[in-house]
């Protein structure tokens, strides 16, 4: 048998996932014939694979209709990879991985609904000069700092509008963010794809910060490299956003982004 040559039973797998496929939000209920023209399939064949895909749950006949929908067996099978696909489940080994080949800090950072930026996990860099998160959970205005900003600028309107209309107090508690210069630095992350901060929040530390996405294209977190001042300034910032970005497409694949590239960190 060549390499070319599928495995017995390898090309009705793929036919049925096809068939799968076809089901989106916008699209939740789909008919036999309407699966054939989606897939390319004809239609005896098509309307075999449903049949086996209801007998298995995976494929549900909607009443008093002739179409179908998703069956009921997804929802057990999503639930045990809701499990095994989350965030805190998946990030390890890409941070780690992230750490160890640019061997400064890497933070993982969500954003709540307060709205505030927390970071929930570290990969230390091994330098004996380096920068530790000592406020893992602690709820940090989003306006400040990479991580933060990258978030933020990624987040929905009205919780963005809300930080924007709300008070900006600078991370030195001596001053102020004015409104109008935070809205286009935030619009240039946006272009970006990438967040930077020279000291923007902790003095002497430098950061970056890139997007992680989910399975619904969503931004779901901003993966940080964070790097004591003396050791890096914009340009060291910038030469690594490639690197970081690999990481956190990494991620977003590990969380069911389909768009991001295979894993690379196991």
């Amino acid at each position: 048998m060549t390499g070319q040559e599928a495995l017995p039973g390898v090309q009705s797998i793929d036919r049925a996932m096809a068939l799968l496929s076809v089901f989106t939000t916008s699209r939740p209920v789909v008919g036999v014939s309407e699966l054939a023209r989606a897939t390319g399939l004809a239609r005896g064949t098509a309307h075999r694979l449903v049949t086996a895909l209801v007998s298995h749950g995976l494929l549900a006949h909607v009443p008093d209709t002739t179409s179908y929908c998703l069956g009921p067996r997804l929802l057990g099978l999503a639930e045990v990879a809701r499990q095994q696909l989350s965030l805190e489940a998946q990030a390890g080994p890409v941070m780690a991985w992230l750490r160890d080949r640019c061997t400064e800090t890497v933070g993982l950072h969500v954003l709540d609904e307060l709205p505030s930026r927390r970071t929930v996990a570290q990969a230390e860099s091994p330098h004996p000069l380096r920068r530790t998160y000592t406020d893992l959970g602690a709820p940090i205005p989003p306006h400040q700092g990479a991580p933060g900003k990258l978030l933020l600028a990624f987040a929905d309107y009205q919780l963005c509008q809300r930080v924007l209309d709300g008070p900006l107090p600078a991370a030195d508690g001596t001053g102020k963010v004015e409104a109008p210069e935070l809205a286009a630095e935030l619009d240039e992350i946006r272009q970006n794809g990438f967040a930077l901060s020279l000291e923007g929040r902790v003095p002497g530390v430098v950061s970056m910060a890139v997007p992680v996405r989910d399975h619904q294209s969503e931004v779901r977190a901003a993966l940080s490299i964070s790097i004591p001042s003396v050791r890096a300034g914009r340009e060291e910032l910038l030469a690594l956003v490639p690197l970081a970005r690999e990481a956190a497409e990494d991620l977003s694949h590990r969380l069911g982004h389909t768009t991001a590239v295979k894993s690379r960190s196991t």
